[in-house]
């Protein structure tokens, strides 16, 4: 019996950026270092720009949800944050 399995995959589409030249070369540097291509470096560098932005909405809206269950406002945080500020430039 064999088993043939085949992955559906969209061909690579192209994308040009720009970018200052300071970081173009940093990006070379680095790509080298690795062994990698700037396709690839870039490529995992979005996805993982990607992850952490979706680790932090994760954050913020679990933070959202305790808030609300403990009858925390948005006027509430304002506040001790106002009077964190007021109190550390006290010191």
């Amino acid at each position: 019996m064999t088993l043939c399995y085949i992955a559906a995959v969209a061909a690579p589409r192209t994308v040009t950026i720009s970018l200052p030249p300071a970081l173009a070369r940093e990006v070379d540097r680095v790509a080298r270092a690795e062994r990698r291509s700037r396709s690839e470096l870039l490529r995992e560098a979005f996805r993982q720009y990607v992850a952490r932005l979706e680790r932090w909405e994760r954050i913020f809206t679990a933070g959202t949800q305790a808030a609300r269950r403990a009858g925390v406002t948005e006027a509430d945080v304002l506040r001790v944050v106002a009077e964190r500020r007021r109190s550390s430039r006290a010191r």
